[in-house]
């Protein structure tokens, strides 16, 4: 049986995490105020993460962010965003319980998501700062590096066990590759 204490890279499912989704026109004056007002600057860019001390948004479509931010912070976050956005068609939703997150840390993290992922890992073709939706496996996931030893997963709460299970089995001790280790 695989356990976290037998794998080549830190892994732990973070609970403190709120996560909070912005559907909405994000050309939209409203929003760009709300997100100034709630201490970042610029929306990201297409598969893009920004973030302060406190606060990452990523683009996760054309028409969706994902806020995430401390959990404590989530409801009066929402209420600011919805108040900037009254009278236009958009939605502020705490996402906190339906999402779970993972942080998995140390020099082989690239490896450990190639395993799962089908994303060119490689440091020139994907950096920190950039955030990519795609599958673990069969579970439909987004993750992003906050720096080169250091990657964030979201899924769904619902898949969260499996989710676990398959990132230690691809972080198993033993099983390194060996690539990217450098980065």
């Amino acid at each position: 049986m695989f356990d976290a204490s037998t794998t080549y890279v830190s892994l732990e499912q973070d609970t403190s995490l709120g996560m909070i989704t912005l559907r909405a026109d994000l050309a939209s004056d409203k929003l760009k105020k709300a997100i100034n007002e709630i201490g970042l600057g610029d929306l990201p860019a297409q598969r893009q993460i920004v973030s302060s001390s406190e606060l990452s948004l990523g683009w996760m479509s054309p028409d969706e962010l994902m806020l995430f931010c401390a959990s404590q912070n989530v409801a009066d976050i929402v209420q600011t965003i919805a108040d900037h956005l009254a009278g236009e068609h958009s939605l502020v939703v705490d996402v906190s319980d339906a999402r779970a997150h993972f942080v998995l840390k140390g020099a082989h993290i690239r490896e450990v998501i190639a395993k799962l992922a089908p994303v060119d890992l490689d440091p020139t073709q994907f950096d920190v700062g950039e955030l990519r939706r795609t599958r673990f496996g069969q579970i439909a996931a987004a993750f992003w590096f906050s720096d080169q030893t250091t990657a964030h997963i979201i899924c769904f709460r619902s898949v969260a066990a499996y989710m676990h299970e398959q990132l230690i089995r691809a972080a198993a001790s033993g099983s390194e590759m060996g690539i990217w280790s450098e980065a």
